[in-house]
């Protein structure tokens, strides 16, 4: 008895097993995953993110502090995630954005005040047009 009992539940079991596997859907191949694509802006943004680290580093050490770099200026041209953010308010910061960077290298005795002046301009376009940075840009800050 006993035996026809464990097969009757082996047999169960195996059955709600195949049962499962049947309902269950597979994988496809096709399926895709939409990524997530920086725009043209949000990549320079990190791009002069990661140069002004560098500078702030240079400034800091008194080493030299090289040259303006002029893919800072694709600022006025690259193309936004919302383009309707590209009007006069934000044109008018990055103006004085690059004004400040500019600044730094025509005087760089005065960099360390040049440069918090810049990253003053970025922050106060963040506060209006993308609040989400402005924590990590205010690192940027010498003291």
């Amino acid at each position: 008895m006993k035996k026809y009992l464990v097969v009757f539940l082996a047999s169960i079991l195996m059955f709600s097993c195949n049962k499962k596997q049947e309902n269950c859907e597979k994988p496809s191949s096709e399926k895709k995953f939409d990524m997530y694509e920086m725009s043209e802006m949000a990549l320079l943004m990190e791009q002069m993110y990661v140069d002004n680290e560098r500078l702030k580093r240079r400034i800091i050490k008194g080493d030299t502090i090289g040259k303006f770099p002029n893919h800072f200026l694709k600022i006025h041209s690259s193309v936004m995630t919302d383009k309707q953010e590209n009007d006069n308010f934000f044109k008018k910061h990055a103006t004085e954005f690059i004004q400040s960077q500019e600044e730094i290298y025509k005087d760089p005795k005065n960099a360390k005040q040049h440069f918090n002046a810049s990253i003053d301009a970025c922050v106060k376009c963040h506060e209006v047009k993308c609040g989400g940075p402005i924590v990590r840009i205010k690192k940027l800050y010498i003291k």
